[in-house]
This record gives structure tokens, C-alpha cells and sequence, in this order.
């Protein structure tokens, strides 16, 4: 014949039980928050580096503007391609090199480098310049630390 024994657990279990819960809700609560806590600091940084880009991208923009106001000028003034081209040359805006018909320049942050190319076209068509580089580098290193 078997034994039935009785097992029972006193108040002091469940107790035991109640505190176990609570603590790893807790710490769950914890880690959630700490990973929200996160993503916010990651996505902060995301958007300064995304504006940093877009601001880079509207100076170069407004310089293509300004070439593109020397461009009109020179196109006014010239009857030839030559001379057009040595129009363009002579007043170039600063920090721009020209190289046959393709114009280069920088547009720089501290961390971001945006370096810009565009080709001159021939005297009398319909468009002045065409964009053939644009491209963006930066150091990522001090970014996201």
C-alpha cells in the first residue's frame, strides 16, 4: 500500500514566489526603458548627421548657383566656345579648379567632406552645366562616439 504524504507550502512560498515576479517585472521594466533610453540617443544622432549631409548638400547647391550666374555672364559676353571657356576661367568663384570642361570643389564640415564636379557644356545649348560628381565622405568614428 502507498503513503499519500502531504506537501504543502506555507505562507512564506507564495510569498517567495510574489518577490521572484516582482523583481524580474522589474528588471525587464529596467531594460526596456534603458533600451528606449537608447534608441532615442541613436536616433538624435542619426538626425544631426542626416541635417549635417542635407546642409552640405544645399551649400553646394547654392554655389552651383553662384557658377551657374558666372556661366550666364560669360555665355552673355562670348561669342565663341574659346573665349567662353576663358571667360569662365577668369572668374571663377573661389576654391573652384577647372579643368578642360569639367569644374571641381569642396564643400566641408568638420567631420564631412562633400567633393562636387560639373562639365561645362558647349557655348549656345540649351543647359550650362551637367553634374558629374557628387560625392559624400565623412569620419564616422567621431560621430558616434
Amino acid at each position: 500500500m502507498r503513503r499519500k504524504t502531504n506537501v504543502s507550502f506555507g505562507p512564506g512560498a507564495a510569498s517567495l514566489i510574489l518577490i521572484v515576479v516582482i523583481l524580474s517585472m522589474s528588471v525587464l521594466g529596467m531594460l526596456a526603458l534603458m533600451n528606449a533610453r537608447n534608441d532615442n540617443r541613436l536616433s538624435s544622432r542619426s538626425i544631426a548627421v542626416v541635417e549635417a549631409g542635407y546642409a552640405l548638400n544645399e551649400q553646394a547647391e547654392r554655389t552651383l548657383a553662384t557658377l551657374d550666374g558666372v556661366l550666364y555672364t560669360c555665355a552673355a559676353v562670348s561669342d565663341s566656345d574659346e573665349t567662353y571657356l576663358e571667360a569662365i576661367r577668369g572668374l571663377l568663384p573661389v576654391g573652384m579648379l577647372m579643368d578642360g570642361r569639367i569644374v571641381r570643389w569642396e564643400e566641408t564640415d568638420e567631420l564631412r567632406t562633400l567633393n562636387c564636379a560639373v562639365e561645362v557644356l558647349p557655348l549656345g545649348e540649351g543647359e550650362r552645366l551637367s553634374w558629374r560628381e557628387h560625392r559624400l565622405s565623412a569620419v564616422t568614428e567621431e560621430v558616434w562616439n
